[in-house]
C-alpha cells in the first residue's frame, strides 16, 4: 500500500506538471516537434531542480535511517518528497494562458491515461519485486516516481499520439464543413501570403471592399488550415450574403498553403514580402519563397495574381509568367522605370509624419492617379495600400472611392498602433511580431518624436534562422541611432543587439538588459514624463 500511496504522490505531481506544460504545447500549435525543441532548448525544462533536489534528499535520509527499529521513516521521508517535488512552482509572468478548447481537453486526457498507464506498470513492478527493507522499497519506489514526473513531457507527446485519430476524424469533419459552407455560398475568394505583412494588408483590403461588396475576411491572425475552417464554421455557417472572401494563408513548411488552398481556392492572389521571418524552419529564403508561391500555383488560369515588385523573391515569382494576369506594385521605382518594367500600380511622393501617410498613387498603363492620405504611419504600408489599391481597382471600385475610403483605415492590433497615456507618454505599440522590414520602418517612427526622451524596449527578433545573429546587430546599430534610452529583454537572445550598440557612441548607461517585460514596463512608468515616447518592438511568446 505504501507503494501504492508514493507513486499516486508522484502522479499527482506529473498531472500538474503535464498540465502546465500543456499551456506551451499550445503555443507550438500542438506540434510534437516543436514542443520537444522547446523542452530540449533548456535541460532545466527537462530536469527541474526542485523535484530532483527533493527526491534526492529524500533518499540519502531514507537510506541514512535504513529500518531502524523496523521503522517507516524511509516512505514517510519519501512521501514528503514527493509532495514537495509536485507542489506546483510560483507562477510567474503569463503572456499567453493556457486556453481550455476541446481540444485542449482532449490533449490532457490522452496525456492522463498514458501517465496512468505508466504510473500502473510502475506499482506492479515494485509490488512485485523482492526488494529487502523499507529503506530498498522506499529507494526504488521513488526512483519511479521521479521518472513518472520527469516524463511529464513524454506523456503530452503520448496524449497526441492517442488522440491522432480522433482528431484526424474530427479535422476532416470541420474541413467537410467548411468546404461544404464555402460551396454553398460562392464567394470571390481571394488569397494573402507573405512572410509579413499579410495580416495588416487583409484588414485594408476588408475595409476598402466593404465600400462596394460584402466582404468577409479570416478574423485576428487566423492563417492556418484550422483556424480558416474554424473561422468559416463559426462565422459564416448561418450567413451566406458574403461576395468576397479573404483569407491570410500563413505556412511554416512547403505544402501548408497549397493544403489551404484545397479548403478556399483562390481567384485573386496577393504576395506581401518574402523574407527571413521563420528562416529556422523553413531552411533557405528559396524554401520560403516556394511556399508562399503555392498559392498563386494554385490560382486558375483566368485568376488575378498580385505582386510586390520591390521585393527580389517576388520578383522572381513574376518572371514565372503564370497567370496571364498579373499585376504589379512598387514604391522604389520613377515612373520613367515602372513604364519601361511594365509595372502596373506605382507609388511616388512619399511623405511620412506623426500624423500619418502619404502619397500618389498611380495606375502607370492609363496614368490615372489619385493622392493618397491616411492616419497610418509605417512606410513598409505603402505596399501594403498599394496592394490593396490595385485589388479594389480591379474589381470596379474608382481610384477616388479608395482613397477616400483609406483616409478612415486603422492599423491592426499591436502594429505600429500609437496612444497617449493619462500621464501624456506616448505610446507606439508595435509588440505583435518583428521582422527586418517592420524595423526600419518603427524605428523610423519612434526617430520622429523629436521631443523628449525615446525609449526602446523589445527582445528583438527570432526565427530568422542563420540571419538571426546579422539582423539582430543591424537592428541594435539602428536602435543606438533612433532612441535615447534602450531596454533589451532577455540576455540570450539580444546579446547581438547589445553588442551592436555597444561598438557605437552611444551612452552605455542608457542601457539595461531586463528579464522581463513587466520590468520594463515597471522601468518606464517610473522613469517617463508626459512628452516622452515608448516603442514596443516585438513582443516574444512564453517559449522564449
Amino acid at each position: 500500500m505504501l507503494e501504492i500511496a508514493l507513486i499516486s504522490i508522484w502522479l499527482i505531481g506529473a498531472w500538474l506538471r503535464v498540465f502546465r506544460q500543456s499551456r506551451y504545447y499550445q503555443i507550438e500549435e500542438y506540434m510534437n516537434r516543436r514542443y520537444l525543441r522547446w523542452v530540449l532548448a533548456d535541460w532545466r525544462r527537462a530536469l527541474p531542480l526542485r523535484p530532483l533536489a527533493a527526491f534526492g534528499a529524500g533518499l540519502v535520509i531514507g537510506l541514512v535511517r535504513g529500518d531502524a527499529f523496523g521503522s517507516y521513516l524511509p516512505f514517510f521521508v519519501a512521501l514528503a518528497a514527493a509532495a514537495i517535488a509536485g507542489a506546483p512552482p510560483a507562477a510567474g509572468e503569463e503572456k499567453k494562458p493556457l486556453v481550455i478548447t476541446q481540444r485542449a481537453k482532449r490533449l490532457l486526457f490522452g496525456a492522463g491515461l498514458a501517465s496512468l498507464g505508466a504510473a500502473a506498470v510502475a506499482i506492479w513492478l515494485t509490488s512485485s519485486a523482492e526488494i529487502a527493507g523499507n529503506a530498498g522499497r522506499a529507494a526504488v519506489t521513488s526512483g519511479f516516481g521521479v521518472a513518472l514526473f520527469l516524463l511529464a513531457p513524454v506523456w503530452l507527446v503520448a496524449g497526441n499520439a492517442l488522440m491522432q485519430p480522433l482528431e484526424a476524424a474530427l479535422r476532416r469533419r470541420y474541413l467537410r464543413q467548411a468546404a461544404s459552407t464555402l460551396d454553398k455560398i460562392g464567394p470571390k475568394i481571394i488569397g494573402i501570403t507573405g512572410s509579413y505583412g499579410k495580416t495588416t494588408t487583409k484588414n485594408f483590403l476588408r475595409d476598402i471592399m466593404s465600400l462596394r461588396y460584402q466582404t468577409y475576411a479570416t478574423p485576428k491572425s487566423y492563417n492556418t488550415l484550422m483556424g480558416i475552417s474554424l473561422a468559416i464554421n463559426r462565422d459564416l455557417a448561418d450567413d451566406y450574403r458574403s461576395e468576397y472572401f479573404i483569407s491570410e494563408m500563413g505556412a511554416y513548411v512547403e505544402g501548408e498553403i497549397a493544403r489551404i488552398c484545397q479548403l478556399t481556392p483562390p481567384d485573386i492572389a496577393i504576395v506581401t514580402e518574402i523574407g527571413p521571418q521563420h528562416l529556422e524552419r523553413f531552411g533557405s529564403l528559396e524554401n520560403i519563397k516556394r511556399a508562399k508561391y503555392e498559392l498563386v500555383s494554385h490560382l486558375p488560369a483566368d485568376g488575378v495574381a498580385v505582386f510586390n515588385w520591390d521585393n527580389p523573391y517576388i520578383h522572381e515569382m513574376v518572371a514565372e509568367g503564370y497567370p496571364a494576369t498579373r499585376l504589379t506594385v512598387s514604391r522604389a521605382v520613377s515612373l520613367a522605370e515602372a513604364r519601361e518594367q511594365g509595372i502596373t500600380w506605382l507609388a511616388s511622393d512619399v511623405c511620412e509624419s506623426l500624423s500619418g501617410l502619404s502619397f500618389r498613387a498611380c495606375y502607370v498603363p492609363s496614368g490615372e492617379q489619385s493622392e493618397i492620405a491616411t492616419s497610418i504611419v509605417g512606410e513598409h504600408n505603402v505596399t501594403n495600400l498599394l496592394l490593396c489599391i490595385a485589388v479594389a481597382w480591379h474589381e470596379g471600385i474608382p481610384l477616388r472611392d479608395i482613397a477616400r475610403r483609406i483616409r478612415g483605415l486603422q492599423p491592426a492590433a499591436s502594429r505600429l498602433v500609437t496612444e497617449t497615456t493619462a500621464s501624456g507618454i506616448t505610446i507606439i505599440n508595435d509588440a505583435y511580431s518583428a521582422n527586418p522590414l517592420g524595423v526600419v520602418s518603427a524605428l523610423k517612427v519612434l526617430r520622429m518624436h523629436d521631443s523628449g526622451k525615446r525609449l526602446l524596449i523589445t527582445p528583438g527578433m527570432v526565427e530568422l534562422g542563420e540571419l538571426q545573429a546579422v539582423e539582430n546587430h543591424k537592428l541594435g546599430l539602428l536602435a543606438a541611432e533612433s532612441a535615447t534610452d534602450i531596454i533589451l529583454i532577455g540576455a540570450g537572445q539580444t546579446q547581438p543587439i547589445l553588442a551592436a550598440i555597444q561598438s557605437t557612441d552611444f551612452d552605455q548607461s542608457r542601457v539595461q538588459v531586463l528579464d522581463a517585460l513587466d520590468d520594463a514596463v515597471r522601468w518606464y512608468r517610473q522613469n517617463l514624463h508626459a512628452g516622452d515616447t515608448v516603442l514596443f518592438l516585438n513582443d516574444l511568446p512564453d517559449t522564449y
